[in-house]
């Protein structure tokens, strides 16, 4: 099976290449495990200067593809029992969001925000076509980001995890489920995304985001034991517990 899907990679690496506008493709973490994993997924960002084959042209391109459906930035099919699926990307509005991050000028608009998962993926993943020197050259740029930039990602990221925290104890105190459920969603993600802000890191996908955020070099000292505690769902962790370990885990974040 691995050997299938590193011949598709190959192949649908050989065919979007001759398509003019295509600057660069790499391939998306999601590839990495093994086809049984339940994540697994051949993925390929693809980056375009211009316009490419429409849809109907791209699916006859593909040869074995089943259940394709476009949105018109994405290509999903499976090929056999493979999950495909090919994003397009354009390089002047990745250029210009390049600029706008390194901008201090520009810093409210950009940060408010607070996602750097595109960056994360232009910056990890494998590059199986570069027809110029585009990707290495926006690598180094994204590798230039200063101290500056991350402490106005942190700032962004941290506000909305005090905000969600507050949401959290007003949803325990008024017995809401719903909405601690929501409130607790919210502020997990936004506590790790300050984190990965605190060691300079982009955030991973969703799927990564708890074996990666463990594995940073600058922790609170009992977060991965605050973290489970705030994780665990059964009956012997109540809500109430739950929400002294969000504010366990945000003091110590804030302390950082």
């Amino acid at each position: 099976m691995k050997y299938k899907v590193k011949s598709l990679i190959e192949r649908y690496t050989a065919i979007i290449s001759r398509w003019e506008a295509v600057e660069c493709v790499t391939l998306n973490e999601a590839a990495l495990p093994d086809v049984l994993d339940p994540y697994f997924a051949l993925i390929l960002d693809v980056f375009c200067s211009g316009d490419i084959p429409p849809p109907a042209e791209r699916l006859a391109s593909y040869g074995e593809a089943s259940v394709f459906e476009t949105s018109g930035s994405k290509d999903r099919f499976l090929a056999g029992e493979i999950p495909v699926r090919f994003e397009f990307k354009n390089t002047r509005r990745i250029d210009e969001l390049v600029r706008r991050a390194a901008a201090p000028q520009e810093a409210f608009g950009f940060a408010k925000d607070a996602v750097t998962y595109d960056f994360y993926r232009l910056s990890q993943g494998e590059i199986l076509f570069s027809r110029s020197g585009w990707i290495l050259d926006l690598r180094k740029r994204l590798e230039a980001f200063d101290g500056g930039f991350w402490k106005r990602m942190r700032e962004a990221c941290q506000a909305k995890m005090e905000h969600f925290l507050s949401d959290l104890g007003a949803a325990f105190l008024q017995n809401d489920d719903f909405f601690y459920l929501v409130s607790a969603s919210g502020f997990i993600k936004a506590a790790c995304l300050t984190l990965f802000c605190i060691n300079q890191k982009f955030e991973p996908s969703n799927k990564q985001y708890y074996r990666q955020v463990l594995e940073l070099p600058a922790l609170p000292a009992s977060f991965p034991a605050q973290l489970e505690t705030f994780l665990r769902t059964d009956a012997e962790n109540s809500s109430e517990r739950r929400y002294a370990a969000a504010q366990l885990i945000a003091r110590g974040i804030i302390a950082l």
